[in-house]
């Protein structure tokens, strides 16, 4: 075997170990965020609801504070913290689902079906070794679809136009972790934080848009 040979196999074990080392700390971080969120969530269940734009502010906040401290150990801190604020601000709105043996149910249903449709899109990924990048342009596209939609939403209160926001926010959370899975699969993300939270979101996004849907068809809206 030649030196070139040699070379080349020995970044191609390198390389492997990164992404392994990548997954197993994105997946991990991811788990516990979603726990100690969960935790929060309980917490709050029976709090008064949080003002919508403290809430709003704080959110984007923590997520803007963590995008810019990913690359420090501050970075664990903000994401931790931006976990349990969405937690903690969710919580009076589980409180109330649970509250009620239909709701009980949605909020049952909206978590298994966000589990079965995550990990059904990483494993996928994982599988496959697919590169995403394809999506950029949809997730591109999605993103200023969505806040328009959105943004018509607070003045429109038309529920059909509800309804397809939270269709679109799945196809669009659906989209990132396919982009994100295959990006860490294949070497194009290296920062687990980074990783963790944009999963993370996407995760959020799924389990409320679940909870939407549910609760428009089950005729409680």
């Amino acid at each position: 075997m030649s030196q070139i040979d040699v070379l080349n196999a020995s970044q191609t074990r390198g390389s492997v170990v990164a992404v392994n080392k990548v997954l197993k700390n994105t997946y991990m971080l991811l788990g516990l965020t979603l726990a100690f969120s969960a935790l929060m969530a309980f917490v709050g269940t029976n709090a008064a609801p949080m003002n919508i734009w403290m809430y709003i502010i704080g959110l984007y906040g923590l997520l803007f504070a963590t995008h810019a401290l990913a690359r420090s150990a501050w970075g664990l801190l903000t994401i931790f913290a931006f976990a349990g604020w969405i937690g903690y601000g969710t919580g009076p709105m589980i409180g109330m689902y649970m509250s009620t043996a239909a709701g009980s149910e949605i909020v049952t249903t909206a978590l298994g079906g966000t589990a079965f449709i995550f990990f059904g899109l990483s494993g996928y990924a994982l599988v496959s070794r697919k590169d995403f990048s394809f999506l950029t342009g949809f997730i591109t596209a999605g993103f200023f679809v969505l806040l328009a939609a959105v943004i018509m939403s607070i003045f429109l209160q038309i529920p059909a136009l509800q309804l397809a926001i939270s269709v679109g926010f799945m196809l669009f959370s659906s989209a990132i972790i396919l982009y994100q899975t295959g990006q860490i699969v294949n070497g194009g993300e290296r920062n687990y934080i980074l990783a963790t939270i944009t999963l993370f979101v996407s995760i959020y996004n799924l389990f409320m848009s679940l909870i939407h849907l549910l609760t428009a068809f089950s005729g409680d809206d």
